[in-house]
């Protein structure tokens, strides 16, 4: 047996140990509790929740415009109804006898690129055009370039056009949510030109104009707040995680079991040929050993 373990452990120091998971989020010792530097106890009289959220993820407490800037983004993505995949599997998972923590999980890790993920890509798409603004490109020019790099590769624009509304309720009141901060100086109004010159753009030669979503109305507020783009996700999944848990509890409380996706006696179609005899004989691809 080689004497690799020994030589670790005489290399090892016990700052090695403890510098292993530093961090610069909590401070924890025997009767003291501290969060980015700030004692519990104060953080407990003095802050709300969403203070709580931007202190954690950004490392400082956020101004009170800034926290209600970011508040409006929370609680317009909380819910969208078990036609939403992550309602639809949390409930489902709630009937199935996983507890209340397997449905939250069920929701939550549906909740992808491609159901979830647009904000994320939405903030990309925004920054990218405004990173081209700042290096003197103009913006009318930079969005057409972008629209037609997204058709070319026949994909939609994240933040854009819903399934399900014909106008997102929820566009309007964020972006006025934005325009009244704009206007307080609270965040500068860069991203909300972008997104709205998609939109403009998105809109020319069509009957039917394509609005922004949730998705992206929401993604300005997070990139004018200064939020990575992971970070939309991230926020996004916190926020739906509130609906996600009150649709599982909702099953769990309504004491059904194992609920499928339709109701019985309805089926899935079936596209499959129809009723066959398995071969025998000569013509049948496989022998009995």
């Amino acid at each position: 047996m080689s004497n690799a373990r020994e030589d670790a452990l005489s290399r090892t120091s016990s700052r090695d140990v403890v510098d292993w998971w530093s961090t610069a989020v909590s401070d924890i010792e025997p009767g003291v509790i501290r969060m980015r530097g700030y004692p519990i106890e104060q953080l407990i009289d003095g802050v709300g929740f969403v203070d709580m959220i931007w202190l954690m993820v950004r490392g400082d407490l956020p101004t009170r415009a800034q926290a209600s800037l970011l508040e409006k983004a929370l609680v317009s993505a909380v819910d969208h109804g078990p036609q939403a995949p992550s309602i639809a599997a949390a409930r489902m998972a709630a009937t199935c006898g996983v507890g209340l923590h397997g449905a939250i999980s069920a929701g939550v890790g549906l909740l992808g690129d491609d159901h979830g993920g647009a904000g994320q890509q939405c903030v990309e798409v925004l920054d990218g055009i405004r990173r081209a603004t700042l290096a003197g490109d103009d913006l009318t020019w930079v969005v057409r370039r972008t629209l037609d790099e997204f058709a070319g590769d026949r994909r939609y624009v994240p933040g854009f056009g819903h399934r399900f509304h014909p106008r997102d309720p929820r566009r309007d009141p964020l972006l006025a949510a934005v325009r009244n901060h704009v206007d307080l100086g609270t965040v500068s109004g860069a991203h909300l030109a972008v997104a709205e010159e998609i939109e403009r753009q998105l809109a020319e030669g069509h009957t039917r104009p394509v609005p922004m979503n949730i998705d992206g109305a929401t993604a300005v507020i997070y990139a004018e707040l200064g939020f990575a783009p992971e970070l939309a996700r991230g926020l996004f999944i916190l926020s739906r995680s509130v609906g996600i848990l009150a649709h599982s509890w909702e099953e769990r409380v309504g004491g059904h079991r194992i609920k499928g996706p339709m109701p019985p006696p309805l089926l899935a179609a079936y596209v499959g040929p129809g009723e066959r005899a398995v071969p025998r004989g000569e013509n049948a691809e496989h022998t009995a050993g």
